[in-house]
């Protein structure tokens, strides 16, 4: 949350108070994957339907024991998928799981290697769940005539990589996720490769919607003290954002004026 409470994140006709989005895996347990989220502020939680709990199996412990949806916003994703029919398939058992839940992550992988998305898969896959009525946040390239497609299909919000899942990166191409800002009319959420606060301060200060992180929190030495690093840079990222930066200068320009001076 930011200091104005009338600058909510809206997707899909909804408005949530924090920007700052996390996952729920890789953590040493559930009661570290509870207290990073809070410590995190964050509004929206996202989980892998194919690796983590939520009643698939009344056996195992499950995950909205420690992160019930009366708390948050759970976001089924598609993690593991690399086909457009099996992350529509995927998405529909979230739906049937969380009582007919419409908001959705979608990713389409391409490899296994360097997870990168695979664009006309995800092209399908979109346009199918749209069609079953779901509010479909869509992980892709840094692409923005992808971005734009994806838009045109209905996505409520496109999030493109801003290095590859899990490498802690950082944001290699700040001009094309620049280029997706300014040529999308849905929220722009960066997903992937945040490795750091600055990172995430970085994607806010170029106009980002959001940021959603995993590993860059699970992957800490200390998950719960970075989580609440990260929901301080995406808050500054955001002020800073709206404050508006001060120009670059090739010259010096000093701190105090010239004029009126004593001597």
């Amino acid at each position: 949350m930011t200091g104005n409470d009338d600058d909510l994140l809206t997707i899909a006709g909804k408005q949530y108070p924090s920007r700052l989005l996390v996952g729920s895996g890789k953590y040493r347990d559930l009661e570290q994957t509870r207290a990073a989220t809070l410590a995190a502020g964050a509004s929206i939680i996202t989980v892998a339907i194919r690796r983590v709990n939520i009643g698939q199996d009344p056996h195992a412990p499950n995950l909205l024991d420690v992160v019930p949806p009366s708390e948050f916003t759970i976001l089924p994703n598609t993690a593991g998928c690399y086909t457009a029919k099996d992350a529509v398939y995927t998405l529909q058992l979230a739906r049937e799981l969380l009582n007919g839940h419409k908001l959705v992550k979608l990713e389409v992988l391409g490899d296994e290697k360097t997870l990168f998305p695979n664009m006309p898969e995800t092209l399908v896959a979109a346009r199918e769940l749209v069609k079953d009525g779901f509010d479909v946040m869509v992980y892709c390239s840094d692409d923005p005539i992808q971005a734009r497609m994806l838009e045109d299909i209905g996505c409520v919000a496109v999030m493109p990589l801003a290095s590859l899942i899990g490498s802690g990166m950082g944001i290699l191409n700040p001009w094309n996720l620049s280029l997706i800002i300014e040529g999308t009319n849905v929220p722009v959420l960066v997903d992937a490769g945040v490795g750091t606060a600055s990172d995430a301060a970085i994607a806010m200060e170029l106009g980002c919607d959001g940021v959603l992180m995993n590993t860059a929190i699970a992957g800490a030495r200390d998950p719960v003290r970075m989580a609440r690093a990260m929901r301080l840079a995406v808050e500054a990222g955001r002020e800073a954002y709206l404050a508006g930066r001060m120009p670059r200068r090739f010259a010096a320009s000093p701190s105090s004026p010239m004029a009126g001076r004593l001597a």
